[in-house]
């Protein structure tokens, strides 16, 4: 027998290797074979299914991002499809991890490898090309404490239902994640009793014994299983202390869990790309005492600096407070769903070298029928724009500040949090405007006289109410610093000297020493507090490790930041605790301009929960560009809404319709790879159709603006459009960027480093392969407007 048909019959025998009768069909099926070929491959048979101790590591072989597959005791990192393939080999063997289970992934993989050397070049796409992930944006999923992946048997159960038999997925002192078959019956808003079987072998709680009861807090259902998060209802302090023990005790041993933390760092990273590129304008609108809105705070970016500039009079004063009037406000707050009051038309005037300044929303022109008056008059001077407005109203609920990791402060100053807590809004401005665009405009006729527009004049205010906050980029972000002294002793290297605190946080100090000492930067120091060991015996303050951050003063005082590792530091649980206990005795030191800080911190957190379009990210991979990642708000939207995937694959998006046929290299990649990360975002506009299809809107012909020959032939698409489904009408803004700000990250991607340095790397490489950023924005509220033949009525 030759060797294919060896590799043909062992294919045949393999779905029946750990079948019971196996023996009898592998002489039934070689039974035409001599007794050598009969021996060759019953050593091979074996040798597939025999157990296999090799792990499979595809981070560094795999150009698709790889995530941990826990199987036994093992752990595999494997991209998706070599997941797939995982559990596919692991059905044939009977659920067995064996030599086939390992060679099939691993021929698997070479064979993509393979397949994907041979293609061509880079122009040619696949569908796959176009499937990209969602990045969860604004959404700080904040942990005061660790889980940890701790995987146990557990019985659950409710009064009047029988008791079934579960696991636990992770467990934290207050919460845990079980999984449960789907079928399991009981009812989710009612608390369900929790025996945690296995630690009450280990542990004698009374707790432990008669079970914990726990609220569901989420519910999904993956196939077979129901996978519920839970948050703890009873059970005693001493519970809790052996629940935190265990978790201490076991980190070398078990995983923390920090896929909450990787997804908020993930999102934190994509907004220190996008942010400086943001081309709109944030404001933040309150409700005095008279019940007027107005809108005060700015947040200014790079790129929406030129936008401000349109508001501004000859005097130098920004006009924007006398645009968005409390009527308007009002308008767009409290009919959100009637987009008339939502667009926004402008121009300015000029007599005698002064600017004068007139607006109206379609509503109001809609209402004085004076729509074709003032779109062709105003389309006609220099400063005209269309603007559309989206306005959020704020939750008061969530946190302000992103605390992130276990342990962080949760507020921002005083201060700053009555600050914001006076925000009842936020309102975006999109500008619309575009020369092509205003050509369009100007098409508008009218019999009436431009005098008819005097009441759209907008009354000149001499000082502006806006108070502008710049987004801070490239800073580190600090903790809240207290003055206190005590003494302490340093230890580096056999060299020891003693210093006092000039002020401390929870995880670093500031000190003098005694004499002036030269320290090594790269290299660990033990520091003892020396009186607060007096005072706190029952806790441990000797020879703690920190790293310096500093020295000033000819090496006289010294930054010191904890070095954090797996276990507890005490010196960092010490501190914490001593400030919180004794804030209000403690003089907390004022940073430079912290308040201006924390208020652009928290703008920025409240614009990214609440955005209004699509931002995405360009990555450079081994073998040419790709959209790497959608930023998808807290808050659904119906633009990620057109591109969503199956139900099953919840934050993956499909930008086939915008991006096939070569349109990413030549509408993206190419006008990114030619500009400068200084540079503002540029724009293209293009026009779809969405048509109903599986119970789903999906968008076809997809057609960019520069695709059409004339004015007519776009009229015919849109009436088309219109006729056949829904008219949709994009703009996409597309810039470079820079190095990633990855200073800002410093303590999320430590804290990562420490529990799972590959899933740090792996974003931090992710990071640095971004070479660009752009956004989509719906413009179809606003396109059809500069088409007069649209509304033949007006």
């Amino acid at each position: 027998m030759n060797s294919e048909a060896n590799a043909n019959l062992i294919e045949q025998l393999k779905p029946m290797m750990m079948e019971p009768n196996f023996d009898e069909i592998f002489r039934k099926l070689t039974a035409k074979e001599s007794n050598s070929t009969r021996f060759l491959l019953k050593m091979e048979v074996n040798r597939l299914a025999s157990p296999c101790l090799r792990l499979i590591d595809l981070r560094d072989k795999s150009d698709s991002p790889c995530s941990e597959v826990i199987f036994g005791e093992q752990r595999h990192f494997l991209d998706e499809a070599a997941r797939q393939d995982f559990e596919t080999a692991l059905a044939l063997y009977r659920n067995h991890y064996t030599m086939g289970v390992y060679e099939h992934v691993m021929n698997m993989h070479q064979e993509r490898r393979r397949r994907q050397r041979s293609l061509p070049n880079e122009t040619e796409e696949i569908d796959e090309l176009f499937k990209v992930p969602g990045i969860i944006l604004g959404n700080y999923i904040r942990r005061t404490e660790e889980r940890m992946n701790y995987s146990i048997k557990i019985l659950v159960s409710q009064p009047q239902r029988r008791e079934l038999v579960g696991s636990t997925l992770d467990l934290s002192i207050s919460g845990a994640r079980i999984k449960l078959p789907a079928d399991h019956n009981f009812n989710l808003n009612q608390p369900l009793l929790v025996k945690l079987t296995e630690l009450s072998d280990e542990f004698y709680f009374e707790d432990l014994q008669q079970g914990v009861e726990y609220q569901v807090a989420d519910a999904q259902t993956k196939g077979d299983d129901c996978i519920l998060r839970l948050k703890r209802i009873s059970g005693s302090q001493k519970l809790g202390e052996m629940l935190a023990n265990l978790i201490r005790g076991f980190k070398f041993r078990y995983k923390v869990d920090i896929n909450d933390l990787l997804v908020n760092a993930s999102g934190m990273g994509f907004e220190r790309h996008y942010l400086p590129h943001y081309p709109h304008l944030p404001l933040f609108v309150e409700r005095d005492s008279e019940q007027q809105y107005r809108a005060n705070t700015l947040l200014l970016t790079r790129d929406n600096q030129r936008l401000l500039h349109h508001f501004v009079d000859e005097q130098e004063v920004n006009q924007l407070p006398a645009m968005l009037t409390n009527t308007r406000l009002q308008a767009v707050i409290e009919h959100p769903e009637e987009q008339a009051h939502a667009l926004l038309f402008s121009f300015t005037y000029q007599i005698n070298n002064s600017v004068f300044f007139y607006s109206a929303t379609l509503a109001e022109l809609q209402q004085h029928d004076l729509v074709a008056l003032f779109l062709s008059f105003g389309a006609n001077k220099s400063n005209w724009h269309v603007y559309r407005l989206y306005v959020n109203p704020i939750d008061h609920n969530q946190s302000y500040k992103s605390s992130i990791l276990p342990g962080d402060d949760l507020t921002y100053s005083a201060l700053t949090e009555q600050q914001l807590a006076h925000y009842t809004h936020i309102l975006q401005m999109f500008d619309c405007t575009s020369f092509e665009a205003q050509l369009r405009y100007q098409r508008w006729q009218t019999d009436l006289k431009a005098n008819e527009l005097k009441r759209f004049g907008q009354e000149k205010i001499t000082k502006t109410s806006i108070h502008p906050v710049s987004l801070q980029f490239s800073e580190r972000r600090q903790e809240p610093r207290y003055a206190f002294k005590t003494q302490v002793s340093l230890l580096q290297d056999g060299k020891e000297i003693s210093g006092i605190t000039h002020d401390i946080s929870s995880r670093g100090l500031q000190l003098d020493l005694t004499d002036a000492a030269e320290f090594e930067s790269t290299k660990e120091f033990t520091v003892s507090f020396t009186k607060l060991q007096e005072l706190s015996p029952k806790t441990k303050l000797q020879a703690l490790a920190y790293r310096l951050v500093k020295q000033r003063k000819d090496g006289k005082t010294l930054h010191l930041c904890a070095v954090i590792g797996h276990e507890v530091h005490t010196g960092v649980d010490f501190l914490n605790r001593l400030i919180i206990h004794n804030r209000a005795k403690l003089s907390q030191l004022a940073e430079h301009n912290i308040e201006a800080k924390e208020l652009a911190d928290g703008l920025k957190n409240q614009l990214v929960r609440h955005l209004n379009s699509v931002p995405f990210m360009v990555e450079k991979t081994s073998r040419s560009f790709q959209i790497a990642a959608i930023g998808i708000g807290m808050q659904r939207d119906p633009i990620s809404d057109r591109f969503a995937c199956d139900r099953e694959r919840k934050l993956l998006f499909d930008l086939s319709p915008l991006l096939s046929g070569g349109r990413l290299r030549q509408e993206i990649v190419l006008p990114i790879r030619q500009m400068r990360p200084q540079q503002n975002a540029k724009h293209i506009e293009l026009f779809a159709v969405a048509v109903n299809m599986n119970s789903n809107r999906q968008l076809i012909r997809c057609k960019y603006i520069h695709e059409f020959h004339s004015i007519d032939e776009e009229i015919a698409y849109i009436k088309q459009a219109q006729q056949i489904g829904e008219f949709v009408a994009f703009r996409i803004y597309r810039a470079a960027t820079g190095k990633p700000d990855m200073t800002y990250l410093q303590r999320e991607l430590e804290y990562i480093r420490i529990h799972a340095a590959h899933r740090e790397k792996q974003l931090e490489q992710m990071l640095w392969r971004i070479i660009g950023v752009g956004e989509i924005t719906d413009i179809s509220t606003e396109v059809p407007w500069r088409y007069p033949e649209l509304h033949a009525a007006h």
